[in-house]
């Protein structure tokens, strides 16, 4: 007999990315000629792991205490407060009004979101070409996901579908929580212009007479094209106090130790009672799922946030990355372009999307040729950040072939 209960006895036993990424893998290892752009995780052109190493040498630093002990439910309190100092560092609007938890890496960030301001049986909002974990997350905490159309036929972003999704949901379930992945989007790798933020603003400001909450998946902030990642914020401080207003951070991209599990999720309240109110049940949520995160992870990225020179560092070297795959951006437009490939506006970010009318039949012959990329409903994933420049080519090659 399986005493699982019936709601999670059909589960699926295996992770899409993960499952493609160990077959290309031991295919590489082998001996094959594989090109693998399925993972998430920035890698070097030899294959090997792109890692800050000024943060590897602060986590050795960390006292053995700090690994060992609890660290507080909420997070170490220099952690948090550097975070949202770090994040709202050119908004003080923003930074006055925020309060955050910390979360086992930006997965965490997002379920706390779902449990949070979202009833049981209700569906979160967002694009159609979303980061698969979400319907994970959402199915995992018996929420739903429910998606607008994301680009127009100019490619731009379809903001009139999100004003009529938002007006469904409303209508439907009394409230809505919108998740942009952005900038970088996974898995288009589209970033916003600001006169989109603008638009989406706009549409919210319309309905903030309701429960209407925007979370902005941060992620993949620090990988943007050329200009100030934080430029967009200054656009959202219309919705302070009008609608909620959340940030999933993510140490995973920023710091390139995925497996250190350091992320956060910070909410902007302006009144104090509903700031105190929405610290409470973040750091009520914490307790009653993973009750407190990596006190040693946090006490490095704190030094990391808060030490001038060793900021200075980590983003010289992450420079050096955001470089290497900028190259690889330049190259896959320059290719793609005059081979018809169809894709979003892509300008900087660890993925992009090409549109395919068949992609899981496209995905399974590029398979037998030896590329990997993951197909979705429409559109073939394209991990840029796992796969070398001189792979470029041939991956585009394979891509296009009929």
């Amino acid at each position: 007999m399986l005493h699982l209960i019936p709601s999670r006895q059909q589960r699926p036993d295996k992770d899409v990315i993960f499952a493609l990424n160990a077959e290309a893998t031991r295919r590489k290892q082998a001996g094959e000629s594989v090109v693998n752009a399925t993972i998430g995780s920035l890698m070097n052109d030899d294959g090997s792991l792109s890692v800050l190493n000024t943060v590897s040498n602060v986590l050795r630093e960390v006292p053995a205490n700090d690994w060992a002990a609890y660290a507080p439910i909420p997070g170490m309190p220099g952690f948090v407060q550097a975070v949202i100092d770090d994040t709202f560092s050119t908004q003080p609007q923003m930074k006055a009004a925020a309060t955050a938890v910390a979360t086992p890496g930006g997965t965490g960030a997002l379920r706390h979101a779902l449990m949070n301001y979202l009833q049981s049986g209700q569906a979160m909002l967002t694009p159609n070409f979303y980061w698969g974990p979400y319907q994970t997350l959402a199915e995992e905490h018996e929420r739903k996901v429910d998606t607008f159309k994301m680009f127009t036929e100019a490619g731009g972003l379809d903001v009139a579908a999100l004003d009529a999704k938002v007006t469904e949901q409303l209508k439907t379930q009394g409230r809505v929580l919108l998740i942009l992945n952005d900038p970088c989007n996974n898995p288009t790798g589209y970033s916003m212009t600001r006169a989109e933020w603008r638009s989406v603003v706009e549409v919210l400001l319309r309905h903030a007479d309701q429960p209407v909450t925007l979370l902005v998946d941060m992620a993949y902030w620090l990988y943007a094209g050329d200009g100030d990642h934080r430029a967009f914020l200054g656009e959202l401080t219309p919705l302070l106090g009008k609608t909620g207003l959340l940030f999933a951070w993510s140490g995973s991209k920023t710091y390139t130790h995925y497996g250190l599990r350091v992320g956060a999720l910070l909410a902007c309240e302006p009144e104090e009672k509903e700031r105190n109110a929405t610290q409470a049940a973040l750091a009520y949520a914490c307790r009653g799922t993973w009750s407190n995160c990596v006190r040693g992870g946090m006490v490095a990225v704190t030094r990391l946030l808060t030490d001038p020179a060793l900021k200075a560092a980590c983003d010289d070297e992450r420079q050096h990355f955001k470089r290497l795959l900028q190259n690889r951006v330049k190259a896959f437009n320059a290719a793609a372009v005059p081979k018809g490939l169809v894709y979003p506006r892509y300008e900087g970010g660890f993925f992009v999307t090409v549109f395919h009318p068949d992609a899981e039949a496209q995905a399974r012959r590029m398979q037998e040729n030896g590329v990997y990329v993951v197909p979705q409903k429409g559109a073939l994933r394209v991990a840029l950040c796992s796969a070398a420049e001189s792979d470029v080519p041939r991956l585009v090659e394979a891509l296009a072939a009929t």
